[in-house]
């Protein structure tokens, strides 16, 4: 299937001539293209136009997993007819294995491995191995050691009617996939044989197989819902692909356990040279504990850790990883396109990640608790990702050094996306001094009088601190000059965090004081101005990409504008005033000439918190009337359907319904543990 775009939208404002030039930069083969787009004008949308002209598979990288779960879904309302899958890691909880010689503690590695991202992650290596018409939306996971793509479809089994094979054949074959066999109801990877048949549930979706035999001969196929066991179809041919992405077959496992005698021998002999009595007795005693149990079962804890040996790779090589199920052209190269979200963080995070890995991994193997191959079970170096990706796209309302050193390495210019589709233009800045000179009274008592006028106009009133100390005393300092306000900053509570902003909006409190969390997301429409007190102190919350976000948060509202107090220029500031300036005159520009006129974005005011506290109750509530006559008649199978429902929510990133789900389920549960008491 080819990608098609399915949107009433239409390119609108810089959306396309930014579409172009990036699909003309593509085909020309430029390796990299920074797409310089403010907030608020359609980035995603200018991305999802791109793809559908290019045609080719593509891996967009967000910085976190909510922000990817954002896009994954976005991404799915354009592409609805194409593989659009969400790859992230499958940890609820993860611990990594680590030792700190300074108090001799060991600390064992320690995970919880959440089933429904795990079916997500087989579910998105799957389709780039079997279509041409796939966005896998990815966070930074995608750059750690996952199995090689070559073994993990070599195990693929086309599975069909007239397949010859014996029930206890497909059996064993089924154990060397690593499906696992039981009694109890299936889950994804798990089968179960009862009479003539086999029933098995695949890793990248919750339907059952079921297989008949008649004698060595698979005679019919059912697919089968999971829960009400209605009969979805009778195929006459289905892909099962293994249970786990790292696969190894049997000759490779042998000869990568005898590698791992070898590399062991050699470290034990230069912990006895160096007098590592310790060490020496550590690294024996876990590592022939290790290679008895890969004989004995094929499995042990750690076993990531001896992955060069399995995958055969040589000491140093970059591992497999997400980026290998991608396609490449006959000469190695990669053959898809990558679009990295809000690059001016998520590179940064991409190009860390292998020296925080390998510092724990050096001190392991260091005191004997792992080989030196162990280091080898590594994220991607950041010269290895950019070779490993394909033409990329970096998109950004503030590009860093990276983005700027690329555009210069290819002799570039950015792309920019200036044009709001609302005809909404970049704020003015108003520069005034910090310290009281002459008339001028100083920062505080000056914001204080133009908070006055926002206010009185109806507007609301943002200003920034450099510390949470600071956000308090000033919150308190304006309440005691009659000016209704509030501080927000990391210590203070999530829910109460949006009962704040809530408020805020309503206009129960005029003035909002923060510190780093009035950055990025706030979409904020009642804001009039925005004060940067201290501007002038050079570091993170003042550098020009601190600076130009949280300018940007008065780009709302029609009137809105910005005072920056500092007593110097500096370099940050200088930058942050141009661009800003810059995009000011384009945009005035762009609306005179087309006649349009600006208007304040008008969005309704949600009691974000209200509808945590009340709404998510009452909708628990009113499931629970509806489903607890019939979860008297029948317990197990209301549970089992809920649960159902739960992680179909989950899978399609529907995160409320199934929070909502899960209530009700453990409301279920209790009331089951009451009666049994």
């Amino acid at each position: 299937m080819k990608f098609e775009l399915s949107t009433d939208k239409t390119p609108a404002g810089d959306q396309p001539q930014a579409i172009e030039a990036l699909v003309n930069g593509i085909k020309s083969g430029q390796q990299s293209q920074t797409l310089l787009g403010v907030t608020g004008s359609g980035k995603t949308f200018t991305a999802a136009n791109v793809i559908q002209q290019i045609q080719k598979p593509t891996l967009v990288i967000a910085h976190n997993k909510t922000l990817a779960a954002q896009l994954a879904q976005e991404y799915r309302d354009f592409f609805p007819n194409n593989a659009v899958h969400y790859f992230v890691s499958y940890y609820d909880y993860y611990q990594p294995e680590a030792y700190m010689s300074t108090s001799d503690t060991y600390i064992e590695k320690e995970a919880q491995i959440n089933e429904e991202i795990d079916r997500l992650r087989h579910a998105s290596t799957q389709a780039l191995l079997t279509r041409e018409d796939v966005i896998i939306v990815a966070s930074v996971s995608c750059i750690y050691g996952l199995g090689s793509p070559k073994q993990y479809k070599s195990k693929l089994m086309e599975i069909s009617v007239g397949f010859e094979a014996t029930r206890g054949e497909m059996l064993r074959m089924l154990i060397d996939m690593q499906f696992e066999r039981t009694n109890a109801d299936l889950t994804p990877a798990t089968f179960r044989a009862i009479g003539n048949t086999i029933e098995v549930m695949p890793t990248n979706e919750r339907v059952i197989y079921k297989l008949d035999f008649t004698g060595a001969v698979i005679s019919r196929i059912t697919k089968i819902d999971e829960v009400t066991r209605e009969i979805i179809s009778e195929p006459e041919v289905f892909f099962l692909f293994p249970a786990k992405h790292f696969v190894t077959p049997e000759a490779e496992r042998k000869l990568a356990i005898a590698d791992i005698q070898v590399e062991l021998k050699k470290q034990l002999a230069k912990f006895k040279k160096d007098g590592k009595v310790i060490e020496y007795e550590r690294l024996r005693r876990r590592t022939l504990h290790d290679l008895a149990l890969m004989r004995e079962v094929g499995y042990c804890n750690g076993i990531e850790n001896y992955s060069r040996h399995f995958d055969r790779r040589a000491s140093g090589e970059a591992p497999y990883t997400l980026l290998s199920y991608f396609p490449r052209k006959e000469d190695g190269t990669p053959d898809f396109l990558t679009v990295i979200d809000e690059s001016h963080v998520t590179i940064p995070q991409l190009n860390g990640m292998y020296a925080g890995d390998r510092s724990r991994k050096d001190n392991l193997v260091e005191y004997g608790f792992r080989l030196p191959s162990a280091v080898d079970n590594r994220p991607l170096r950041f010269e290895e990702f950019k070779k490993n990706v394909g033409q990329q796209i970096y998109t950004t309302a503030t590009p860093g050094k990276f983005e700027f050193a690329a555009l210069e390495e290819s002799n570039q210019e950015p792309i920019e996306q200036i044009i709001r589709p609302t005809g909404l233009v970049d704020p003015e800045i108003d520069i005034r001094p910090i310290v009281e000179k002459g008339d001028y009274p100083g920062q505080i008592k000056d914001f204080i009088t133009e908070s006055e006028k926002v206010i009185k106009g109806g507007a609301r009133v943002l200003v920034t601190t450099l510390t949470k100390r600071m956000a308090e005393d000033l919150a308190e300092f304006l309440d005691h000059k009659n000016i209704k306000t509030k501080y927000i900053h990391s210590d203070v509570k999530t829910i109460e965090r949006i009962e704040i902003l809530t408020d805020f909006r309503k206009g129960v409190f005029d003035c909002l004081v923060g510190v780093n969390l009035l950055r990025e997301g706030l979409d904020l429409p009642e804001v009039g101005l925005v004060a940067i007190l201290d501007a002038d102190k050079e570091g993170f919350l003042r550098s020009e990409t601190a600076l130009v976000q949280t300018i940007g948060r008065a780009a709302r509202n029609v009137y809105g504008r910005v005072v920056l107090y500092a007593d110097n220029m500096t370099n940050s500031l200088e930058k942050a005033v141009g661009e800003t300036n810059r995009r000011r005159v384009i945009q005035l520009e762009y609306n005179k000439k087309h006649k349009i006129t600006p208007r304040s974005i008008k969005k309704e005011i949600k009691s974000i918190a209200d509808q945590m506290h009340s709404e998510h109750d009452e909708t628990v509530e009113t499931l629970l009337k509806v489903d607890m006559e019939l979860f008297k008649k029948n317990p197990k199978k209301v549970m089992k359907e809920k649960k159902r429902q739960m992680e179909s929510a989950v899978g399609i990133l529907d995160f409320e319904t199934a929070a909502i789900l899960r209530d009700e389920i453990k409301y279920l549960e209790d009331s089951v543990d009451e009666k049994s008491k």
